[in-house]
């Protein structure tokens, strides 16, 4: 045999060798091929990813509605506070003031009103008066002219009775005239429902007010963020002194491509994984909305893209990703946290845009909405006070 076709022959046996290599990576190539495929076409086709992802929330600014100095803070950052909870408390030394003087006026006008109420009465009692002094000189001139018919009066005696008529008709018209004065300042009310009495007693109610809004509350319940107010530090009216994050509503604002927003439809669900936990943790979101317009369009100063300088740059969309707030209890976030999501598209079902309006409020909080019955009944008890002392 031929030594250059033996197959013991090295460089045959390299040969089969190589020949069996390449066919192995290749197979192995194809295979991963294939597998890779089918990996997509079944699902990763299915599902838009984006690591542009961060927490997001709501910031709920506590401001003071009243101006003031600061004597009391209550809650320092990262405490957790319950709604209603008292957070700060500003000098209310000028506000009591103020209140009392307020509560002195009011007594001060229900005397005031008393007293005209009053005089209504005595003009009341005085038209009375010039209607029965008008009764009696007519009673007199009828008696006179009957006398007068015999030749038992005067003719002189019957023109003074019809003078003393004259005189007691002008006395009544201006009794009435007074007394219809003294309605009219009046009206139909009595001394509570007068207009200047209803005047001061909004007045006490308004530094009453003032007064309880010396008073900071935590509007919502989360944890304290960004504490700004300082001890002894003099506030205005509307001045952010802390604000407050609520975690039950984190959210996650996911900037996709525009390319990949065809298929994505609200209601769609969310695997979220945060860079805190790595992969070990996995929240499940779902889609709430997607953005109405670019980062780019609502940035501060707009892209011109109209300049000759263009240069197209693929722009990204924020999809609003809400969360379980039981996953983020049991692992919490923070806003601002880096994120990965990523969208199943399957189901196309859901529309783009929401189609109804909200039902409910977003946020809402009833610390605002004081209970004035104890500055009503204070108000009722100062006027029926001072009606009674002004009646004795």
């Amino acid at each position: 045999m031929d030594a250059t076709v033996s197959p013991a022959n090295p460089v045959v046996r390299r040969q089969r060798l190589r020949t069996r290599w390449l066919l192995t990576v290749g197979g192995v190539c194809v295979v991963a091929a294939l597998a890779a495929g089918a990996y997509w076409w079944f699902y990763a086709s299915h599902y838009e990813e984006t690591d542009d992802s961060y927490v997001a929330g709501d910031l709920v600014n506590v401001s003071s509605q009243v101006s003031g100095t600061v004597v009391a803070i209550d809650a320092d950052e990262t405490d957790f506070v319950q709604e209603g909870q008292e957070l700060i408390k500003l000098d209310d030394t000028d506000a009591r003031i103020a209140l009392q003087e307020a509560e002195e006026q009011l007594a001060k006008v229900v005397r005031q009103v008393r007293t005209v109420f009053t005089s209504r009465d005595e003009l009341k009692a005085i038209q009375a008066q010039r209607q029965a002094d008008l009764n009696r000189a007519l009673l007199d001139l009828e008696r006179r002219r009957n006398l007068g018919k015999s030749g038992a009066v005067s003719t002189e005696e019957i023109s003074h009775a019809q003078d003393a008529v004259s005189a007691a008709q002008q006395g009544l018209i201006a009794a009435t005239k007074n007394l219809a004065g003294g309605t009219a300042l009046l009206g139909k009310t009595g001394v509570p429902d007068n207009p200047d009495v209803q005047v001061a007693a909004t007045a006490v109610e308004r530094a009453w007010l003032t007064l309880r809004r010396t008073s900071l509350h935590a509007p919502v319940s989360g944890y304290i963020a960004r504490r700004s107010a300082q001890l002894g530090e003099r506030t205005s009216s509307g001045n952010p002194l802390l604000s407050i994050v609520p975690l039950d509503r984190l959210r996650v604002e996911a900037n996709f491509k525009e390319v990949q927003l065809r298929r994505m439809r609200i209601g769609q669900p969310v695997r979220i994984e945060a860079d805190l936990y790595g992969g070990k943790v996995a929240y499940k979101g779902v889609v709430t909305g997607l953005g109405l317009g670019t980062g780019a369009a609502f940035a501060l100063l707009p892209a011109q893209n109209a300049t000759g300088n263009w240069i197209k740059v693929v722009q990204r969309v924020p999809v609003r990703v809400a969360l379980d707030p039981r996953e983020v209890a049991a692992h919490p976030l923070r806003i601002g946290l880096s994120t990965r999501a990523s969208i199943d598209v399957r189901d196309r079902s859901g529309s783009q845009l929401a189609n109804t309006p909200r039902r409910e409020p977003v946020l809402h909080t009833a610390i605002y909405e004081i209970d004035k019955t104890e500055i009503h009944a204070r108000i009722a008890q100062i006027v029926a006070d001072n009606t009674l002392t002004a009646a004795r």
